[in-house]
């Protein structure tokens, strides 16, 4: 009978597998910069050799970048899944707007759903912050531009992903962070003028689903999750249809 020689394994390969885990966790952030190597040595406990030899393998693979006399951050493209062409090209289609809520609809109930169950007390507190921060934005309507609210929704969004600690979801959701956010501003102009209860029900929905995730109510938070996107399908299909006989109506008059 014949065994394999057991590898040891370098310090270094537990640095990567530890940082690894940070970003795939979201801990630690596309673009973000690690901490100075001394600082970072001495928080896992381990040799300068041993933390460089660890980012240069990082560095290796992709996931981080070394800037000369600048520090070590975590490469910008984790964050980019579609890139700025492609962004200005779905907010600019109308069917891609349609594809995008259908997306949502799928995906940020999975989110609401885990994000209730599994919901730390630092995620319930992040939770509040970007949930505080979108309700300001309702109460200030006067004062806040549509990019401001957009920004708020989507990061109000991005809090469930990240409590939600399934890391296919956070990712996917930080990805889209850009297009969800002009999804937004696209969309809210048009559904405030559409109808007149809109606001309202944006502010009553996002309460509700606050309230279903912090209280763990994981059923519920799905249920409330899918009904707002469908009420936003709902509305932005009257706004469709209302431009679509407004165009008809113009050409008669013209001919």
């Amino acid at each position: 009978m014949v065994f394999d020689q057991v590898r040891q394994r370098r310090l270094s390969d537990d640095i990567v597998e530890r940082l690894e885990g940070m970003i795939l966790e979201g801990t630690l952030t596309a673009g973000q910069r690690l901490p100075a190597e001394r600082t970072l040595s001495e928080q896992f406990g381990v040799s300068r050799p041993s933390l460089r030899e660890a980012i240069q393998k990082l560095v290796a693979k992709g996931l981080l970048v070394s800037r000369q006399g600048g520090g070590n951050y975590v490469a910008e493209s984790l964050g980019a899944t579609f890139s700025d062409p492609l962004l200005q090209l779905l907010e600019s289609n109308p069917e891609a707007q349609r594809d995008l809520l259908e997306f949502r609809h799928t995906l940020e109930a999975s989110c609401a759903y885990y994000a209730a169950a599994r919901a730390t007390e630092p995620d319930r507190q992040r939770l509040k912050e970007a949930f505080d921060a979108l309700q300001d934005c309702y109460t200030r309507q006067d004062e806040v531009s549509r990019a401001e609210e957009g920004a708020a929704d989507a990061r109000f969004h991005l809090a469930i992903a990240e409590a939600s600690h399934n890391a296919v979801l956070l990712h996917t959701i930080r990805g889209l962070f850009d297009l969800l956010k002009r999804n937004v501003v696209t969309n809210i102009g048009g559904m405030y003028k559409q109808r007149s209860e809109t606001r309202d029900m944006l502010i009553s929905q996002h309460r509700e689903l606050y309230l279903a995730i912090v209280e763990g109510r994981a059923d519920d938070a799905r249920e409330v999750s899918s009904r707002h996107i469908l009420y936003v399908q709902e509305v932005l299909d009257e706004v469709r249809q209302e431009v679509q006989r407004m165009a008809r109506a113009e050409r008669r008059s013209g001919h």
